[in-house]
């Protein structure tokens, strides 16, 4: 590929689950972005973090050379590319050879093109042999796929596209700041209110889009399980619930029924600290519109009841009618760039590509078939990702980690980092130096998204094509050539190409006839057609004219039987309440200028300006009693950990709760502080609420 283009590639944003079209022109060094007003997700808007992703190109600020840990100086220092894919073949062969294949681990990331999750997760179970993989993904959107699958018998983040959003009525939001998470997005909702519709926004705090909202609801954190349950408990109260979709389309009404009546408007007041009158008010908007949607994020999702969170929610939407209809559902915002994919492709500890089970004997036996291996050679399930890398030194000796960085963005993460330091072997492979990987044995230089061509899976469920637009750096791989060659050395010269469409034509044949079946989407297609939306089969007939699927359920649901199943659940307490020693909530989330742990964002001049370190949030009545003020530094102090950073003091939180964004190492990991408590379904830690202690820094 030529180091310069005449042209612009069109190609997307390598961040969040919008995967917001862009194109490209220009050199390695000096690329400019350029607008892409015809896709039509953004319409040409981007975020800072979109503006500035190519400054991540540059030389100065990434990898250019694989470091392999040198035993006499005990640091990492450059190497051949032969040398250290030597080291890290070696390293996993002989934990292999002295504990069994599951004494070896493999950490995926949200962020992986489908090709490299697909190639990932083959890798694992093939070469390796081992059960034990998982990803990120885990700490994203993994509680609202489990309520997607109980419910609906089927997980696409949204069953619609996002242009559906604006037609619909009413739209609730619940736990999504969508103006600094995903800003382009937020025009959605303009357009709602444009077209007469209405926004309700629950939130502990007053973000930038709550301040959007027709109607604000502030539960405390924690306890949105009880308001979804009290909502529809005045919905049935109130005789505002559809029978007759209950009765067509339904299972499960009666028992689910009966547990949200035990969550009358006072008690649901007592635990939320949401009023009667708002939740009245909340009913009656979301009923009287003609169609009506509930869209949930982190929030509600990131508890160790987020399972069933979720589930309370799209009993709401079930009730009401507001479900399999057009401009009505469920849907989950999906966070990550690759979120939705990449956890239809195998990275996930329980699953195959397309979404397939791993514990089915039928999905086992397909996917065998595609990878040429015997049905009983595959591993079966292994741990999730918290429990993964809690086990990190002790049954899992060696670990290859992939686009993740868990020393930031792990749940108790002091304790993790130590888990990762206790490894005999880790290699990694990053665009940059992160934390995580600092701490490698060997670190391998890898190509980025305007360096590589593949395939993602945006939050609609929309496969879209990210095509290659300059040339990496002399010294820097791609994931799948890395894999390509580790399995080569490994013994399976055969089985693992390097190429990314060939790797697609081969996860189309292993997608078939799942769940999230790709078999009839090719490059070609996703090229002329802005994406395609899964399911899409192919046809049979070689042509491959399925349209795709952009609405999913208005016929049926995905279940044996079509109904879409209501879950009976009931309010429970956060796994860490307040108490005299920790007498303070606090919940964590994300700034506009920053992203996920921030190993890349962070090295974009611009946008460490704009959002230069972590900050504590609270209101001024908490100030009062610490007798902190604005720009203080001051300290978040859980059973687990510290976190520090300086006060921001704003009314538009609860005097109840303080909120640290994520993004930053050192004092200012606040996921030092956070709770592992894992949903029993999900298995998502409760990243979103524990109790802690406020105090002021000396000095």
């Amino acid at each position: 590929m030529p180091d310069v283009l005449d042209d612009t590639t069109p190609t997307h944003c390598p961040y969040c689950a919008l995967q917001c079209g862009m194109n490209l022109r220009g050199r390695a060094e000096a690329v400019e972005v350029v607008e892409r007003p015809d896709f039509p997700v953004n319409r040409g808007a981007l975020c800072g973090k979109g503006r500035t992703a190519p400054a991540l190109l540059s030389s100065r600020v990434r990898l250019t050379e694989p470091l392999v840990r040198r035993p006499a100086t005990g640091r990492l220092e450059p190497a051949t590319w032969e040398e250290a894919l030597r080291t890290v073949a070696t390293g996993l062969s002989r934990t292999r050879t002295a504990y069994g294949p599951d004494a070896v681990g493999v950490f995926g990331g949200g962020g992986l093109t489908n090709e490299k999750a697909y190639t990932l997760g083959k890798f694992a179970r093939v070469v390796l042999g081992t059960s034990q993989i998982d990803y990120n993904g885990r700490f994203c959107m993994s509680s609202a796929a489990a309520a997607h699958q109980r419910a609906f018998g089927l997980d696409r983040g949204l069953p619609f596209p996002l242009e559906d959003i604006p037609r619909s009525g009413c739209v609730i939001l619940v736990g999504s700041n969508l103006a600094e998470t995903m800003p382009p997005a937020l025009r959605y909702l303009t357009e709602l209110r444009e077209n007469g519709g209405t926004l309700i926004v629950v939130d502990p705090r007053r973000t930038r889009t709550a301040e959007q909202a027709d109607l604000h609801l502030a539960p405390r954190p924690g306890t949105d399980l009880a308001l979804a349950l009290g909502l529809l408990h005045v919905a049935v109260a109130e005789g505002r619930t559809d029978e007759e979709f209950i009765r067509d389309r339904t299972s499960g009404w009666g028992e689910a029924r009966a547990a949200a009546m035990a969550h009358w408007p006072e008690l649901v007041e007592r635990i939320t600290g949401v009023g009667v009158p708002e939740l009245r008010e909340a009913v009656r908007m979301f009923c009287d519109a003609e169609s009506a949607m509930v869209l949930t994020a982190r929030g509600p999702e990131q508890h160790s009841k987020g399972t069933d969170t979720v589930s309370a929610w799209i009993n709401l939407c079930l009730a009401t009618g507001r479900a399999g209809r057009p401009f009505s559902g469920y849907g989950c915002l999906t966070g990550q760039g690759n979120g939705q994919g990449g956890r239809e492709h195998g990275q996930k500890a329980d699953q195959l590509p397309g979404y397939r089970k791993l514990d089915d004997p039928a999905a086992r036996a397909h996917v065998a078939g595609v990878w040429g291996v015997t049905p009983e050679s595959l591993p079966g399930p292994g741990r999730s990702a918290y429990e993964l890398l809690d086990a990190l030194g002790g049954d899992v000796k060696s670990l290859l980690l992939m686009g993740s960085n868990p020393v930031v963005s792990a749940p108790r993460a002091a304790h993790i980092e130590g888990r990762i330091r206790s490894l005999d072997f880790l290699a990694v492979a990053d665009v940059v130096l992160s934390e995580t990987a600092a701490l490698a044995d060997v670190v391998l230089p890898v190509t980025q998204w305007a360096e590589e061509t593949g395939t993602t899976t945006n939050l609609e469920g929309r496969v879209l094509l990210r095509q290659k637009a300059v040339q990496e750096p002399p010294g820097v791989r791609s994931d799948l050539e890395v894999l390509s060659a580790l399995a080569g050395l490994l013994g399976h010269e055969k089985g693992f190409p390097a190429d990314p469409e060939e790797v697609f034509e081969e996860l189309r044949r292993a997608s078939a006839g799942g769940p999230a079946d790709y078999s009839g989407i090719t490059y070609r297609r996703i090229a002329e057609e802005d994406g395609v939306f899964w399911p899409c089969p192919e046809d049979g007939t070689g042509a491959r004219t399925h349209p795709g699927t952009p609405r999913l359920f208005l016929e049926r649901f995905a279940t044996p039987d079509g109904r879409a199943r209501f879950i009976a659940v009931g309010h429970r307490p956060a796994a860490e309440e307040p108490d005299a020693e920790y007498p303070v909530l606090l919940t964590t989330g994300r700034v506009v200028s920053q992203y996920q742990s921030g190993a890349q964002t962070r090295r974009v001049d611009e946008l460490n300006a704009a959002a230069p370190g972590p900050f504590v949030e609270l209101h001024p009545l908490l100030a009062e009693r610490l007798g902190a003020v604005e720009g203080e530094p001051l300290a978040v102090v859980s059973r687990r950990g510290r976190a520090v950073g300086p006060a921001r003091i704003t009314t538009g939180i609860r005097a109840d709760t303080v909120f640290m964004p994520f993004h930053w190492p050192g004092d200012g990991r606040v996921n030092s502080v956070t709770n592992p408590a894992l949903d029993p379904t999900s298995r998502m830690p409760e990243f979103k609420v524990c109790a802690v202690r406020v105090e002021r820094v000396p000095g």
